[in-house]
This record gives C-alpha cells, sequence and structure tokens, in this order.
C-alpha cells in the first residue's frame, strides 16, 4: 500500500479543513440527495433538515459557500424501485448522487470538499449494510461492492470516500481499488468507531436506511466496549490507508474521541449525528439559547481532540454567527 499524505494537503480547502484550528473551517454539512428536480422536501425528524434534488442542492451549497461553509457530505436517498439485494444502484455511474458529485466540481472546483457515504444500506432492500448470507452479512463479499462504489464516486470527483460501512478490511481494499483506477489523489474518511447507537433514528428516516430486520450489532460496535476496542479500530484503519478517522456518534464519546486522538496522526472527525441534533432542536425555540448550546458543543468536540465536525448544526452554526 503507497502512504499518501499529501491528499490532505492536495487543496486549499482539504487544508482548511483538516489542519486549521478554527471551528469554522472544520465543519462538515451533511446533505440527503434525491432524484429528480425541483425537490425540497423537509424531513419531520430533523427540523431545518431537507432532502433536496441536485438543482436545488446546487443552489443550498452556493448559499453555504458564500458563507464560508466549504465542505460537504452526500448521503443517497433511493427510491424503494432502485433498490435490490445487492445494492447494484449504489455504484451506478448513472444514479443521481453521482450526477451531484459532478456538478458540484464543476462548478465549485478545489474551493469545495465534497465527501460521499459508501454504504450499501441505502440501496439494499433489506436495509443492512451488507450483502446477506442466509441473514447474516457477508464481510468480504460486501467490500467488494463497496470498492465499486467507491471508485464511482471518486471517479465523478469526489475528494473523500466516506465509508461508513464498518466492515473488517473495507479501507485497506478501497484505498488498493482507488489506486488501480489511478485515483491516488481521493481520500478516504473511516467510521473507524462506530457504535450500534439509538441516537441515528432521525438518519435512518432520512435516508429510508432502517434494517428490515434484526439490527447492526454484529458490525457496528457495542457500546459497552471499551477503549481497546476503539484504539483497535482506529488504528486499523490508519494502517490501512485511511486519511481521516471518524467517530460516532460525537458527543455520548466525547472520551473515546480524546483516546483516539492521542494515538492516531491522522486527522480526528466526529459525527454529530441526527439524534443529537434532533435533542438540541427540540429542546428549546429560541434562537439564542439554541446557539449558545451548539457552540458549548462544538468546543467540547474540538477540545476532545476532534480536527473536523459532521454536523447538521453547520450551516446554521455559520449563518447566525453562533461560533
Amino acid at each position: 500500500m503507497n502512504l499518501r499524505p499529501r491528499i490532505n494537503r492536495w487543496t486549499h480547502a482539504r487544508r482548511d479543513l483538516n489542519f486549521s484550528s478554527q471551528i469554522e473551517s472544520s465543519l462538515v454539512q451533511p446533505h440527503f440527495v434525491v432524484a429528480g428536480e425541483g425537490v425540497d422536501e423537509p424531513i419531520a425528524s430533523m427540523p431545518g433538515i431537507h432532502r433536496q434534488s441536485t438543482d436545488v442542492l446546487l443552489q443550498t451549497i452556493a448559499g453555504d459557500m458564500k458563507m464560508g461553509l466549504k465542505s460537504h457530505m452526500l448521503f443517497a436517498v433511493l427510491d424503494e424501485h432502485e433498490k435490490d439485494a445487492t445494492a447494484s444502484a449504489a455504484s451506478s455511474k448513472d444514479m443521481h448522487l453521482i450526477h451531484a458529485i459532478r456538478q458540484l466540481k464543476s462548478q465549485f472546483g478545489d474551493d469545495i470538499v465534497v465527501m460521499t457515504d459508501v454504504c450499501l444500506c441505502t440501496a439494499t432492500d433489506h436495509g443492512h449494510c451488507g450483502i446477506l448470507h442466509n441473514e447474516n452479512i457477508d464481510n468480504d463479499l460486501s467490500v467488494t461492492e463497496l470498492c465499486k462504489i467507491a471508485v464511482s464516486h471518486a471517479e465523478a470527483g469526489a475528494d473523500y470516500i466516506s465509508a461508513s460501512d464498518m466492515m473488517d478490511g473495507r479501507v485497506l481494499a478501497i484505498r488498493g481499488a482507488l489506486e488501480n483506477a489511478g485515483l491516488v489523489n481521493t481520500g478516504i474518511l473511516s467510521y473507524s468507531v462506530k457504535y450500534a447507537s439509538s441516537f441515528y433514528g432521525p438518519f435512518r428516516d432520512a435516508a429510508d436506511s432502517a434494517p428490515s430486520f434484526g439490527d447492526r450489532g454484529s458490525h457496528q460496535m457495542d457500546i459497552r466496549s471499551g477503549y481497546g476496542e476503539a484504539v483497535l479500530e482506529a488504528t486499523s484503519d490508519e494502517s490501512e490507508g485511511a486519511d481521516i478517522i471518524m467517530i460516532k456518534p460525537a458527543l455520548a464519546y466525547l472520551d473515546v474521541v480524546r483516546k483516539v486522538a492521542d494515538v492516531v496522526t491522522r486527522p480526528v472527525a466526529v459525527y454529530n449525528v441526527s439524534g443529537e441534533y434532533s435533542l438540541v432542536m427540540s429542546s428549546t425555540s429560541d434562537e439564542e439559547s439554541r446557539g449558545k448550546m451548539v457552540r458549548e458543543i462544538f468546543h467540547s468536540f474540538k477540545r476532545a481532540g476532534a480536527d473536523v465536525i459532521v454536523s447538521y448544526h453547520a450551516r446554521e452554526a455559520l449563518s447566525r454567527n453562533w461560533l
């Protein structure tokens, strides 16, 4: 495996995201992308967040870019008729997410950091994060499909492939697939330490990705596990070629963020997940009070060791000068 530290330094926008001490530069705004035109659908469980078609998304992100919010994570939302047992639509070069990536990079070039979610859950008809065999996930077969998705996103221009599936060995495999395709400047943001958390509910509503049976305890980390497993997952992904190491969720695992940040050399990211976001949004209707809460939360992430903060609060925090 080729070690490529230049990936995180490749553009000014990437350098600002990974290495700035300012919270403003560290923020990543998630987006839910759907097919069609003129779609701007509010998500009931996540006030202020919408599912958007590419044309609307471009307008939204143009506004974000003007106020300095330059890093964006895209999640594809598929219709039921597009889903199947092997998530074949997820790697299709005609998929609406691919068009969104291309148009964003065409419009904003190296001024934007585009991150794309790479998992199977939103494209499988069963909602699990991998390909099933006798109702169990086949790790290695799933990794093969993840590599196909990663390459399709990288070819479209994604800056970072966000591997959120938690399959064993997928970072090494994705890095190899990118290298073999000549996509040597594409980074991997690995969800290295991702817990089987109860804070993901609103996201699963937004992405229509809830499993149709069972749960994700076989691959996501047990909430009772100690620091040793978190460090193992993080350092393993780093050794396999991950460029950014993610801990998810954020608020309930700040102690884990600190432990991981102390042992890895790559930038550390946190995901301020949908359940955490919705708790804040439902706690008060007063914007000033909410702003103080968000500011306090963001500083706790930085203090714990996070370099990158993925949060649904990002846009509002910047637009209202909460930081």
